[in-house]
């Protein structure tokens, strides 16, 4: 409600100058609540995109839960970025026809095979070194406690492996005690904050991606790590099962050491996977390609 009253003023100034016919929110709660408060003002449809935590985190907050609700009902038309999300906005008593499913892409000219000695060379990784990789906010969530405890049986069997964890965030000591308590300071790395640009080096670089979180809408790391060729690894959460739909593409596993563990080595023991057919696989999911999808359900709200 704050979020409404304390930007009506501008909005208002706003449509003086630009006379807008929709209004489009990404984040069901709060955003989108204040966003259909907007549209009863305006007197216009209102577009809400559901991306992950909006939904599957806070429906469990039963006052939160209500809001959401009644934010989705008094919705225009509702986007998901994936199947999984639609599904539990169906549960809650939200109609199929109005939800509109829209994966995200990626930018595949960012995002692309590089040469990958080369890459190594300039992270100052070793030829021989096996290295998984794992990107994102040092929280929680992300489970890089997962994948550090999971460490101590991958580095029995590889001596090779290393993980190397971009990102950063208030669990960097916390993680940084792990590695010390199981004897990895030799085998993880903490590299920290990474600009988006420069984690192409990263994802060619890797053997394997790894992504441990417990819930996520539709993971950019991904598809990015994807579109480099890197196979990924990934708990059987949300979207990621509608991302890796292929053996070759990686594996979906519970989220426990030993699962990430076993399905790391299993892929480390390979021989070099195919890289051009991993990309291939999201090569045609550009961010033209959604642009043109959400470009589709403006129209029909619009028309």
């Amino acid at each position: 409600i704050l979020l409404f009253l304390g930007n009506l003023p501008q909005m208002k100034k706003i449509f003086r100058k630009f006379p807008f016919d929709i209004i489009d929110a990404h984040f069901v709660y709060p955003d989108g609540f204040a966003a259909i408060l907007f549209g009863k003002i305006f007197k216009k449809p209102v577009i809400i995109s559901a991306r992950g935590s909006d939904i599957n985190q806070y429906i469990t907050f039963p006052l939160i839960k209500k809001l959401i609700k009644y934010t989705l009902n008094n919705a225009t038309t509702i986007i998901s970025v994936c199947q999984s999300l639609k599904n539990e906005m169906i549960q809650i008593g939200i109609p199929d026809k109005k939800i509109h499913v829209i994966p995200k892409g990626v930018d595949i000219h960012r995002f692309s095979l590089k040469d990958r000695v080369i890459c190594r060379k300039r992270l100052h990784i070793r030829g021989k070194e096996n290295a998984i990789l794992s990107v994102g906010g040092l929280i929680e969530r992300k489970g890089f406690h997962i994948l550090i405890d999971a460490m101590k049986s991958i580095s029995k069997e590889n001596s090779n492996a290393h993980l190397y964890i971009i990102g950063e965030g208030p669990l960097r000591k916390e993680l940084e005690n792990r590695i010390m308590q199981h004897s990895l300071e030799k085998r993880v790395t903490l590299v920290g904050p990474i600009k988006n640009e420069e984690l192409v080096n990263w994802y060619n670089s890797a053997d394997v991606f790894c992504l441990a979180s417990c819930r996520e809408g539709w993971a950019n790391v991904i598809m990015e790590a994807l579109a480099c060729g890197c196979p990924a690894i990934a708990t059987n959460v949300y979207g990621a099962p509608e991302i890796i739909t292929e053996e070759f593409l990686g594996r979906l596993v519970e989220r426990t050491p030993d699962a990430f563990a076993k399905a790391i080595n299993d892929f480390l023991a390979k021989s070099k996977n195919n890289r051009n057919r991993i990309r291939g696989h999201v090569f045609s999911r550009d961010w033209d390609v959604v642009a043109r999808e959400v470009d589709n359900v403006f129209l029909s709200v619009v028309n």
